[in-house]
C-alpha cells in the first residue's frame, strides 16, 4: 500500500488548477515506480523518500516544478528541464519519467552521493604575512589547518588596515591567535 500523507493530499488541493493534474501524475508515478516511498512536507512542498530524497514537487502560481534531487546523474545537462511545467504536456511520457524515477531510486540504493565543486577560490597571502607565520610554527600550523574561509578572515583583517602600524598590530595578534590554536573569531564560537 503506497505511504501518501494527507499533508501532500492537501498540497495538491490548494494548488492552483492547471498544477493538480500535474503533481497527481508525478505523484502516482513516483508511487508506481517506488512502491516503498514515503511522501513528506520539506520547504513548504512535496517531497518523495526513499534511502535519501529521490524528487520534489513545487507548484507555484503559474507553473510547477519537477527537480531530481541528483538531476545531474540522472537528466545531465537538461536537469533543468521541467522546472517549468505549466500543463501535462510538458512533462515527459510515462515510460520516460518512470525511467527517471527508477534510475533516481537506484542511485539513492547504491548510496551515489552528489559530487560536490571543489571551491575555486584561491587565498593570497602577501609576502609579508607567510614570511611572519613560518617564523612561528604552530601558527603556520594552525594557520594551514584552518578551512579557506577562515584563513581568509586572518588575511582581509590584517591587509584591509590603511596605517602600517595598525597592520603590524594585527599580524602580531593574529600570530599570538594562531599559535594557542584560535580562530579570528574564536570568542564566538
Amino acid at each position: 500500500m503506497p505511504k501518501k500523507s494527507p499533508l501532500v493530499d492537501a498540497y495538491i488541493a490548494k494548488s492552483a488548477g492547471f498544477a493538480k493534474p500535474i503533481l497527481k501524475r508525478i505523484r502516482k508515478l513516483v508511487h508506481a515506480a517506488c512502491p516503498q516511498v514515503e511522501e513528506a512536507i520539506k520547504w513548504s512542498a512535496p517531497f518523495f523518500v526513499y534511502k535519501g530524497v529521490l524528487v520534489a514537487m513545487p507548484a507555484f502560481k503559474q507553473h510547477c516544478a519537477l527537480i531530481f534531487w541528483k538531476g545531474k546523474l540522472i537528466l545531465g545537462k537538461e536537469r533543468t528541464k521541467y522546472r517549468r511545467l505549466t500543463s501535462l504536456a510538458d512533462l515527459p511520457a510515462d515510460k520516460v519519467l518512470l525511467g527517471y524515477i527508477r534510475k533516481a531510486v537506484e542511485l539513492n540504493e547504491a548510496g551515489v552521493k552528489i559530487p560536490r565543486p571543489k571551491s575555486k577560490a584561491k587565498i593570497v597571502v602577501p609576502g609579508y604575512l607567510l614570511a611572519a607565520l613560518k617564523k612561528n610554527k604552530k601558527a603556520l600550523a594552525t594557520f594551514e589547518a584552518f578551512s579557506p574561509s577562515h584563513q581568509c578572515e586572518y588575511v582581509q583583517w590584517v591587509t584591509e588596515a590603511r596605517l602600517a602600524e595598525t597592520r603590524a598590530r594585527r599580524l602580531e595578534k593574529m600570530i599570538a591567535l594562531l599559535a594557542r590554536g584560535k580562530s579570528r573569531h574564536w570568542k564566538y564560537e
